[in-house]
């Protein structure tokens, strides 16, 4: 095994293991990471030796997102470029000529779930915990999201994209985010099986996934993804504000904590953030990865410049640096000024410039 860093590399034969290796910080994807992980991939890619690469991450976590907090101390054309390897990654990931396994154990959440959910196979466990957290810190659902959310079935995507909500193996495969489940005793024996079997051919991968795999792992009583019918009816309405009226009037109907606990995190949320976050993934329904992403890097580009709106830096102090969890600025308003001041429709130029 040979140290990149904060990436470790595994060779056995023809297979290439990729290890995440910054488990202080729940291997948070820094800059260097990226870079280092997309120039092994293109090497990959281009070596004929290699049939097979296999991405983990090491000890509780697969990927917490990106290290986004390196943002607040760089000018915003140097965080460009940042974003730019992030995109350009996820990029290969998604259309890989090689055959790629993400083996996803414990948490994985905002750029760190394109960098697993981009893959091929996907592989998930029973201490997965998926999440897009990115509304909460004044961003939106990144790096490809507004794809592989906007495909999720009927509205499941903008529920978890707006809201954050986490996910488990388990509603990860019945979603989609996933394309198998092993149960967590199994997960090192798969690897062992997937380095032995020393092939890339798909159908050869997926039968060995599948014969570890538990075909319908069963959902906890209080799944969210049991309440996909009203999900499906609040989520599906035009605007932000229609939504959470939405989920207003099933509260009044049906005394809830889910629905309660749903109109309170879009409360506390960055209007801001959901606006973009709800066209955005609407957006993402009519085009392919490569459009999103393209798309998204300039809407990041725009965010991370500040001009209009800061949440995302009061999101970064108030969660990440100060962690005292009151951000103001944008994040603290009425309902009723939410319209005026953060009408991020058609009428926006700066919407129509993004999207």
């Amino acid at each position: 095994m040979a140290p990149t860093s904060q990436v470790l590399v595994k060779q056995t034969s023809n297979v290439r293991t990729i290890i995440l290796n910054n488990p202080q910080q729940l291997n948070a994807l820094t800059p260097e990471m990226a870079s280092q992980i997309l120039e092994l991939l293109n090497t990959y890619e281009e070596d004929p030796s290699v049939k097979l690469v296999i991405v983990k991450g090491e000890g509780k976590a697969f990927c917490a997102g990106g290290a986004v907090s390196v943002f607040l101390n760089v000018s915003w054309k140097e965080a460009a470029t940042v974003f730019y390897t992030a995109y350009t990654l996820d990029y290969l990931i998604a259309t890989y000529a090689k055959t790629q396994v993400s083996l996803i154990r414990g948490i994985v959440m905002g750029g760190g779930a394109a960098f697993a959910v981009h893959g091929r196979f996907r592989v998930v466990t029973d201490d997965t915990v998926f999440a897009m957290p990115e509304t909460a810190l004044g961003l939106f659902p990144d790096v490809g999201a507004s794809y592989y959310l906007s495909r999720l079935p009927g509205f499941f995507g903008e529920y978890v994209g707006l809201t954050g909500a986490r996910l488990d193996g388990a509603e990860m495969l019945a979603c989609g985010l996933a394309t198998h489940f092993i149960p967590l005793e199994k997960f090192s024996a798969l690897e062992d099986a997937l380095c032995k079997a020393n092939t890339g051919d798909p159908k050869i991968i997926n039968n060995i996934i599948h014969d570890f795999s538990n075909k319908n792992p069963k959902l906890k009583e209080k799944s969210q993804f049991f309440r996909l019918k009203t999900i499906n009816s609040c989520f599906s309405r035009r605007t932000v504000e229609e939504i959470i009226s939405a989920l207003e009037e099933e509260a009044d109907k049906n005394k809830d904590d889910w629905i309660s606990w749903t109109i309170k995190t879009l409360k506390k949320a960055s209007p801001t953030s959901l606006k973009i976050s709800l066209r955005s993934i609407r957006t993402g329904r009519l085009q392919g990865v490569g459009q999103c992403l393209i798309r998204e890097y300039r809407m990041s580009c725009t965010v991370i410049r500040g001009k209009v709106c800061r949440d995302f830096f009061e999101g970064c102090r108030a969660l990440l640096v100060d962690k005292d969890k009151n951000p103001k600025v944008g994040f603290r308003i009425k309902k009723d000024s939410l319209r005026l001041r953060y009408n991020m429709t058609e009428s926006n130029p700066f919407v129509k410039k993004w999207v």
